[in-house]
């Protein structure tokens, strides 16, 4: 089935580059047509994007960032180190801007992220911290920035990239000082903190059925099992050509669907090593549709958000050298094959 696929979407790029319609078309082309979103919401889901606070001075982009999407995540914005830069002292200027571009667009917000191992601010990182400490301090941060944003987000990633590749617990400052049980710890006082906002735990190479997605379906199940509020799964999909689609993507959203689960796809882009090529992008645009697909084809999945939408803003190059060109728009904000492919697996032409 997805060999025909790859054919139906490779022979529809191609027409599609041949009419002139393909990586070369202006953003605004078309404009009268569907969006994303739109097309997205015709199967009850938000079809979304990252964005951060520096690029909404480009007219170009926020304008599109505006139009396309119903959904936006602030990429940093409401991170620790940005919203608690020292101990006790909170500044939500970043996150509050997006919320306020969201509202103004009609737009909801995921809210990213409450706890991670990653940029944290310097007094959590360069000090020994006791467990009643630390406890007390995490339990501080959450539920300051989740009664901030109540009834302004729609669901939080409360635990971001809590396990290693092979399903053992990441030996995060949280973990090491607090245990496992940090997590359900964070997801009780997220909950009390706004009852109403869905809570999610948040990875990447949790895509398809493996040691690492074992882990979360674990975990998932004991903390269902012990009434510890969990609603559901973010699936990042931070994918890579060279390393092969995950073909288990639609089984795997499945099975935490069965344990009473939301799922989204939080943070989508797929790079290639450069140059790109033709190929390349059309297997991608492949890639693209394929996720989508799986996503449309389980009732809870609920969304997909891209991380960030055009690759003038994305992540890729500086973290991983000589691969780029990830996302569905090109850094002149033209639509790549990718764009299409997402049109054509939503519904659209």
């Amino acid at each position: 089935m997805r060999k025909n696929r790859l054919r139906l979407v490779g022979a529809v790029t191609a027409l599609l580059v041949a009419a002139g319609i393909g990586a070369g078309t202006p953003a605004q082309a078309g404009h009268q047509q569907p969006t994303l979103a739109d097309l997205a919401q015709r199967h009850g889901r938000y079809f979304g994007s990252a964005t951060d606070n520096p690029e909404l001075v480009d007219g170009p982009y926020k304008a599109l960032l505006g139009s396309e999407f119903d959904q936006i995540t602030p990429g940093n914005g409401m991170k620790w180190y940005a919203t608690e830069p020292q101990q006790g002292v909170f500044d939500f200027s970043q996150g509050d801007e997006i919320v306020h571009l969201a509202r103004a667009n009609r737009q909801k917000v995921r809210g990213h992220t409450l706890v991670w191992h990653s940029q944290l601010p310097e007094w959590i990182t360069s000090r020994q911290w006791t467990a009643p400490e630390l406890r007390a301090v995490l339990k501080k941060h959450i539920q300051t920035e989740v009664r901030h944003y109540r009834g302004k987000v729609f669901a939080w990633d409360v635990v971001n990239e809590a396990f290693n590749e092979d399903g053992t617990y990441r030996e995060s400052v949280f973990y090491k000082t607090l245990g496992p049980g940090y997590i359900a710890d964070a997801l009780r006082w997220a909950h009390q903190a706004d009852p109403r906002v869905k809570l999610y735990l948040n990875d990447y190479n949790i895509e398809g059925i493996g040691p690492k997605s074992d882990a979360y379906h674990r975990l998932a199940k004991e903390l269902k099992a012990a009434g510890v509020p969990l609603h559901g799964i973010g699936f990042q999909a931070h994918l890579a050509l060279q390393y092969g689609y995950p073909d288990t993507v639609e089984d795997n959203l499945r099975r935490f669907s069965r344990l009473g689960l939301d799922t989204a796809l939080t943070e989508v882009d797929i790079r290639m090593q450069l140059p790109a090529t033709e190929e390349k992008l059309a297997r991608q645009a492949q890639w693209y549709a394929d996720l989508t697909e799986a996503c449309l084809a389980v009732r809870r999945c609920v969304g997909i958000t891209l991380w960030d939408y055009t690759d003038k803003y994305s992540w890729i190059p500086a973290v991983f050298p000589g691969e780029g060109a990830a996302l569905p728009w090109d850094e002149e904000l033209r639509r790549k094959p990718a764009y299409f492919a997402l049109r054509s697996a939503l519904g659209g032409r």
